[in-house]
């Protein structure tokens, strides 16, 4: 599958095309990406929350995140935090989450994962 993404990636390039909505483009770090008004209600309103300082649903929201998958770029140990975006119907936190580094209220970057942290899109305005 993510060969898939990643030829359909090399022809739009390629052919100089404009990537249909939604699709994620690369950033300058090699990372995908996601507008954010391309992500779900939830994990929109999560953002805001997060740029607000709160408050959150969840009790583990705003708690460090290790990045042990190492799938983010590397930074020191508390530099990441994570949210829970909640999903409709789960009974419990679910699998989607946004993880934002830096300051809080204002984060150098977040990075929306929808599969528990097996991969990442780095989310643009």
């Amino acid at each position: 599958m993510k060969r898939r993404w990643i030829l359909v990636a090399a022809i739009v390039v390629a052919l100089g095309a404009p990537a249909p909505s939604g699709f994620a483009r690369a950033t300058p770090d090699g990372m995908a990406a996601v507008a954010l008004k391309d992500l779900p209600q939830e994990a929109r309103s999560v953002h805001a929350l997060i740029l607000e300082g709160g408050p959150f649903k969840y009790d583990r929201d705003g708690v460090v995140f290790g990045n042990r998958e190492r799938l983010l770029p590397a930074k020191p140990r508390g530099y990441y935090h994570e949210y829970t975006v909640p999903t409709p119907g789960a009974r419990n936190r679910g699998a989607r989450r946004i993880i934002c580094g830096g300051e809080n209220k204002a984060p150098d970057a977040c990075y929306y994962s929808d599969d528990h942290y097996q991969s990442f899109r780095r989310i643009r305005q």
